[in-house]
This record gives C-alpha cells, sequence and structure tokens, in this order.
C-alpha cells in the first residue's frame, strides 16, 4: 500500500497563527532571563506573525534591551487604554513592576488587560511530580490538590511559591499559564510537546468535527501516529476520507489534543485514526473521543462500532471503554479491501452495538 506523502506542516507556524491578533505576557521574574537570544527570536516571530506580546519584569534596563519602546508603569490610571494605543504602533511592549510586589503588580496587570496567556520564566522549567517527572498539562483542580497538601508528591517542595502565584493567575480569570525556563520558550509555545508545563483554569476539552482550517493539524498528527506505528499508512484518497470524516478533542478551545474519525461500513461504523498527543495523556482524551464516535454512531442509526489496532496498550483501552473482541473476519467485508495482509495478521479488533437514537 502506497502511503500518502506528507504535506509540509510546521508547528510553529500553527501555534504562531493561533496567536495571531492575540495578546499575551512574557513574565520574567529574574530580569537577566531576558538577555538569553531564544526569548528576541520568540518575540520577533510574535512580531512577525501579528501576535502581540507584554514582556513584564523588575529593571528598566533589562526591558529595553529586548523591547523598543519605553516600559510603562504598572500603576498608571489609565493604563488599559495606555498599552492598547502603543500596541498599536509597535506589538512588543514592556511593562517595569516594582520588585517588593512583582507577583501581585504581574497578576493584576494580566487581569487588567484581560490576557488570554501569561507565560511565565522560570529556571526550573515546568512542574515535576515524583511519579511522572515534567507535567506538561495541570488543570488547576490539580494543581491546588498538590498546594492542598504543601506540595506532597511534587518532585521538590521548593517551588511551592511559584505554584501558588500560577494558581492565583488562574484563579483571577486568566485562562491559562505557561512555566518555562528561558531557554525552553520557544519550544513551549511553538510545539506540540511543549518545553514546561501548560496549565489551564479548567480541565476544559471539547469535541467537535473538524473543519478545512483543521486539517493541517490533523494531517500532521495522523503522520505521527503513522510514524510511531499505531497508524496504519494510508493513500491519499483514504486521507482525504478520514479528514472528512474526522473529529479533534480541544484544550480550552485552542489546543488540538487528539483526533479520530468514524468511517461508515454499511451499518457499522469504524474509529480510525485515533490518536492523542502525549501532552495530554491522562487528560481523557482519548475517552471524550470514543464517546463523540459513539454517539454520532448513534445519530447516524448504525449498529455498531468498532475498532482496529495493532498496539495492545490501545486494544486495553477500547476494553476499558466497553468493546469487546472480535474477529476480524466478522467485520464488514469492505473494511478489508485491499489491506495489506501482514499488517491484518496482527490486528487486534474490538467492537461495541449502538443502541437506537436516544437511548443512551
Amino acid at each position: 500500500m502506497k502511503a500518502t506523502p506528507v504535506r509540509s506542516f510546521s508547528e510553529r507556524e500553527f501555534y504562531l497563527r493561533e496567536f495571531r491578533g492575540r495578546t499575551l505576557a512574557i513574565v520574567a521574574p529574574e530580569p537577566s532571563d531576558l538577555g538569553h537570544p531564544v526569548v528576541g527570536d520568540t518575540l520577533a516571530a510574535l512580531r512577525g506573525a501579528g501576535a502581540r506580546a507584554i514582556v513584564v519584569a523588575a529593571d528598566g534596563g533589562s526591558l529595553q534591551k529586548v523591547v523598543a519602546a519605553p516600559p510603562a508603569s504598572p500603576e498608571a490610571p489609565s493604563l488599559e487604554g495606555e498599552v492598547w494605543r502603543a500596541l498599536a504602533s509597535d506589538p512588543i511592549q514592556a511593562v517595569c513592576v516594582s520588585p517588593g510586589a512583582f507577583a501581585a503588580q504581574a497578576r493584576a496587570l494580566a487581569v487588567r488587560l484581560g490576557l488570554f496567556k501569561v507565560v511565565w520564566l522560570d529556571g526550573g522549567g515546568g512542574l515535576r511530580s515524583e511519579s511522572e517527572g515534567r507535567h506538561a498539562f495541570v488543570h488547576l483542580e490539580e494543581l491546588a490538590g498538590w498546594l492542598a497538601h504543601e506540595g506532597r508528591g511534587l518532585a521538590t517542595t521548593e517551588r511551592l511559591g511559584l505554584w501558588r502565584e500560577i494558581a492565583d493567575l488562574l484563579e483571577a480569570g486568566i485562562p491559562a499559564v505557561n512555566v518555562c525556563d528561558a531557554p525552553g520558550l520557544a519550544d513551549e509555545l511553538f510545539t506540540y510537546s511543549g518545553r514546561g508545563t501548560l496549565f489551564t483554569r479548567e480541565r476544559y476539552i471539547t469535541v467537535r468535527s473538524l473543519g478545512v482550517d483543521d486539517y493541517d493539524a490533523a494531517h500532521d498528527l495522523i503522520a505521527r501516529g503513522v510514524a510511531e506505528g499505531y497508524l496504519a499508512p494510508r493513500e491519499t484518497g483514504e486521507v482525504d476520507r478520514i479528514l472528512a470524516a474526522a473529529f479533534g478533542a480541544f484544550v480550552e478551545g485552542r489546543d488540538l489534543a487528539g483526533i479520530g474519525a468514524l468511517l461508515s461500513w454499511g451499518d457499522m461504523g469504524e474509529i480510525s485514526s485515533l490518536y492523542t498527543l502525549t501532552r495530554f495523556l491522562g487528560e481523557g482524551v482519548g475517552q471524550h473521543l470514543v464517546h463523540f464516535a459513539l454517539e454520532r454512531a448513534q445519530a447516524l442509526g448504525l449498529q455498531g462500532v468498532f475498532a482496529c489496532t495493532t498496539a495492545e496498550r490501545v486494544g486495553a483501552f477500547f476494553e476499558r471503554q466497553g468493546f469487546t473482541w472480535a474477529e476480524p473476519a466478522t467485520l464488514p467485508a469492505e473494511k478489508w479491501q485491499g489491506y495489506d495482509p501482514a499488517r491484518r495478521s496482527k490486528l487486534r479488533c474490538y467492537i461495541a452495538t449502538v443502541g437506537a437514537p436516544g437511548a443512551r
């Protein structure tokens, strides 16, 4: 079977498009972090993409090395209007806060300006736990649990003060906060895997059908799944069929955390190309996707839904969702037309019945 050629796709460009027309803050409690070349390169990339950034530090000299405009004061009575007008002339601005009230002033600034994201630079990088190492994604409820137990379960309790500040930002209304070191800033903002930790106010995952604007990212995830051996190689026409039937799980309505598709084979449906980004494992993304597929199958009046995989771990996942093992020969014959016999011999297949509309 001929694998579809992978179209050029850049995670960096994908995220930069997401940031276009939006304003985020890059907060540097340690002013020397602003001197790292990655910080300057990231600001230039944001500017070039039509995004806006406000750099926050407690040292005016360090700010002026990366931001041409003079820094504003967080105590300005008309700060919102001042920053808005300044951003219209230059999308990269700076605010110089007091060293003695750094966290409080940075938080108040982000809330007053209604920023959609705050990036907090810290030399320790993202949050780490004793059992899992770095956590790429943490929601407020999970963070609050660690804080309530004085950091029990975290790799170290020395950074509890920082995690309390992050919790305060989220509770104050900031939708998302990224924590990373200065060298990892671009990777944290512009790649799927990230470099630090993305904190969100809620465990907020929505699943919806994909539109053409989502296809670049979805195509890239399918290619990743193929490269990792979880998904079967497909010809271009097959990939297009999957994209047309695909749905995605989005975190905070923006970050594509996983994809899947429901293909129809007569009165049966197949969950195909189910793939979840490692960054969001443990957040129930796969479960959300399967539930969406079953609801769609029910609405279409299908009798059952099946899924096939070569991975034992994935098979165990489907069993946890209520699927039972099935012989490949019991599935629709059309499924196997032109299918690679070698791969078929390794497949584990699972099936679930679907009730009448309104029964679930």
